[in-house]
């Protein structure tokens, strides 16, 4: 048995470090460019296995470079790729990320391939049951759903990462007991005012809790629809902002898997988020077990 299973965004970021972000129309010098693997999922799922979490990728994957150079990455980050769909019209999403070093703050420009993330039909349904918990998100949204439904009818948690109200993105959020979710969507998608208000207007009888991520102002989530708490952001100094939301979920994920109590796992989801924050890239600044609870018992 697996603890995650994860099948949607992969992506090859190409990271460009400038000194601030430009405004239009002039040149910006680089200070350096690199190459990472990233994307929703991908990063979820690096992060959740350097915190010990046992996973899985099962979504598609093309034969070009790029494909072969985010395998290579998951598998040398022990993630299994045994059901890993290949398609010759598969691949990651291509994502070129500015980084402004003043702020560390970023902006991604994604470009999509024809087929990327979930398959609509695979992997087939024993192997959504053999997980511990279903990472969900909004690329390759038809396989999303049915890997929800079958996760579902199986009891097996979902824990989704859905940014974008694309089509089908509501049917799926309503499969989802584990709503984890930034503030600026959820805003836009609730019409809420506050993270607290998001919180009530995302909850239905299905959830087992929703996280509303804000950044700097920490976290807000509830359990059980009435009680909203509040998680402090962990103060540390920024270098790069990339993937931190990502970092959150998979270490989200990784201690549901564990069976921790909802605030220790956004406690510990928070640490992650912010250690990530601390260092460059995105899959590249994932902290490990050891790091994570060093810097939680150094915060008492």
């Amino acid at each position: 048995m697996m603890d995650i299973l994860g099948l949607g965004a992969t992506a090859v970021d190409h990271l460009i470090y400038v000194p601030s972000y430009p405004p239009p129309n002039v040149k910006s010098h680089v200070q350096r460019s690199e190459r990472q693997c990233g994307g929703l999922t991908a990063t979820a799922l690096v992060a959740a296995s350097r915190l010990g979490a046992r996973c899985a990728y099962a979504g598609m994957l093309g034969r070009d470079d790029a494909s072969q150079f985010v395998a290579e990455t998951l598998q040398r980050e022990g993630i299994d790729l045994s059901h890993l769909i290949v398609r010759d019209d598969a691949g990651p999403i291509r994502s070129t990320i500015i980084v402004g070093t003043d702020r560390g703050t970023r902006n991604v420009f994604p470009e999509h391939p024809a087929q990327c993330g979930a398959h609509p039909t695979l992997p087939p349904e024993p192997v959504i049951r053999n997980a511990r918990v279903l990472f969900v998100d909004h690329v390759g949204i038809e396989g999303m759903i049915r890997a929800a439904r079958v996760a579902r009818a199986a009891g097996i948690p979902i824990v989704s990462d859905i940014e974008r109200d694309l089509p089908g993105c509501r049917e799926l959020l309503e499969l989802v007991d584990h709503v984890v979710m930034s503030w600026d969507f959820a805003r836009a998608l609730t019409g809420a005012h506050s993270p607290e208000e998001g919180i009530y207007r995302l909850w239905t009888p299905r959830r087992a809790l929703v996280a509303v991520t804000c950044g700097e102002d920490g976290c807000f989530f509830s359990d059980d629809g009435q009680v909203v708490s509040h998680q402090p952001a962990f103060r540390v100094q920024v270098a790069d902002t990339t993937g931190c939301g990502d970092v959150f979920h998979g270490a989200y994920c990784a201690a549901l898997a564990k069976g921790m109590p909802a605030a220790e796992r956004i406690r510990l989801a928070s640490a992650a988020a912010a250690l990530k924050a601390t260092r460059t890239g995105g899959q590249a600044g994932a902290p490990t077990l050891e790091q994570t609870l060093r810097f939680l018992g150094a915060q008492n």
